[in-house]
């Protein structure tokens, strides 16, 4: 980390939690923070809370709400600003995970083709992910989407 960030400490707290079994409690946390960090807040508050909150909602309309906003987020993200919270990070490797869920949330309320679209732009996005653990599996995971898409599949997917 390159700096300190109370707030994205309390995300992180709140996705431990959630983790942890707690998901009541930290989508009320993430929800309260929302409201502090505001709809015109910091980018990279709004983009990891509004990710993160996503997953706390098991109804995939509710999910998709918030991934919409992780996403518009991200468009208005700086790599200066993702650098400034942590060294390395690049904006462009926040996109295939957020049109992951995207097309997870689609593909659950059976809108294959909006699913397909966020799976393709999901591709596009992959040359920025690392060669790690964290690159193999998103790479698995958007595997297992199209697949599940191809198949008309709506079950719910665990979550990470």
């Amino acid at each position: 980390m390159t700096t300190t960030d109370s707030v994205m400490a309390r995300i992180t707290q709140a996705v431990n939690d959630f983790r942890a079994g707690g998901a009541d409690g930290a989508r009320t946390a993430l929800l309260d923070l929302w409201t502090e960090i505001g709809a015109a807040g910091d980018p990279l508050h709004r983009c990891t809370l509004a990710h993160y909150l996503a997953d706390t909602y098991d109804d995939p309309a509710e999910a998709l709400v918030w991934d919409v906003r992780a996403l518009d987020a991200a468009d208005a993200l700086t790599d200066a600003r993702v650098n400034d919270y942590h060294a390395g990070l690049q904006v462009a490797g926040f996109y295939p995970s957020l049109h992951l869920n995207l097309a997870d949330n689609f593909r659950r309320l059976g809108a294959f083709p909006a699913a397909t679209r966020h799976l393709d732009a999901a591709t596009t996005h992959l040359p920025a992910l690392p060669a790690d653990d964290y690159g193999t599996t998103l790479r698995r995971a958007l595997a297992e989407m199209a697949t599940a898409v191809a198949a008309g599949d709506t079950t719910p997917r665990p979550t990470p």
